[in-house]
Formats: C-alpha cells, structure tokens, sequence
C-alpha cells in the first residue's frame, strides 16, 4: 500500500467493482477534449458495465485502486483505478487508468503508474504497452513512453482514437 496525503493504492479487490464501474462512466462522461464527440463518448461508456463485468475484467489482470478517504465516514473511497494484462510473454499491457475528475491533476494518476511499473519490474517485464488517449497520452510521455503509432478501436459503430505507446522497462 502507498500512502499519497490522505490517498491510498492498494491492490484490487472485488469490493470495489460496482465503485470501478460507475467511476469508468463519470471519468469517459467527464471528457471535454475536441477530439472526441459525444457519439464516440457513448460508444466508449454507453452505461455503466456490472460490477461482475468489471471484476471479471480486472481480475484477469493485475489491478490497483487509487483510494481517497472520506472526511465525514472515514471510509475509504475508489477515486481511481489502473491495470495491466500480464497474459504476454515478458511484457505488459496498461489496459486503464483512470482518475475521478475531481482528483485529476493531483498527481494519482503518475503514482498509480509508478506502482504498476515497479510491479512489472519485479516480474521481470522488459516493456510496457499502452493505447493512450487524447487525455493520457502526456501522463504516459512523461513516464518515458514513447508514441509507437495512431490507434483506432471500434466500439457501437464508433471510431475513438489515441495513440499505441510503448516503454522499455
């Protein structure tokens, strides 16, 4: 666990799928970048997916949650999430990360990173993959990746496009 002010990272653990879900949703509907439409954003989050769904997901992963408590319960809060597929042969892929808008540009999104890379680190990963977005793409540069190619994946109809970066580790 790493300790940020009052945030925390832990590992995921399904108690917080329904939380992963919903966040998901807010973070694509919270988008106001010029390169994405409202029809590419409906395509990328139409609603929000089921807690199974996204525990089925991040458990075929290796998964952290960014947590943040809060002041009134003392309870501890999904303000984030990042994962990586670890099914390739010494190498990971960066699958998500996102960031509640009311938490972005605090510098979680670089922490959670930093977590993922020194996991992969100690699996012995030689690289690190991402398709980032309009949004990510200076997070991930800053990080050392560097842009590969244009991506384009397809979903409901949809073009969402963004960039296929990698970073030797």
């Amino acid at each position: 666990m790493t300790a940020f002010e009052q945030f925390e990272i832990q590992p995921y653990q399904p108690c917080y799928a329904r939380e992963v879900s919903e966040l998901f949703h807010l973070c694509v509907h919270n988008i106001t970048h010029a390169r994405y439409s409202q029809a590419q954003l409906a395509a990328w989050s139409a609603a929000p997916r089921s807690a199974k769904h996204w525990d089925l997901r991040l458990n075929r992963s290796k998964a952290w949650v960014v947590l943040v408590k809060d002041a009134a319960t003392a309870s501890l809060i999904c303000c984030g999430f990042i994962n990586v597929e670890t099914h390739f042969a010494h190498q990971g892929y960066v699958d998500s990360l996102y960031i509640h808008p009311d938490y972005q540009a605090k510098g979680l999104g670089e922490r959670a990173y930093r977590v993922l890379e020194a996991w992969a680190k100690a699996q012995g990963y030689a690289r690190l993959s991402v398709d980032a977005s309009y949004l990510s793409k200076g997070l991930f540069t800053r990080m050392g990746f560097i842009q590969i190619q244009r991506s384009y994946q397809q979903k409901l109809g949809q073009v969402i496009p963004g960039f296929y970066m990698e970073k030797n580790i």
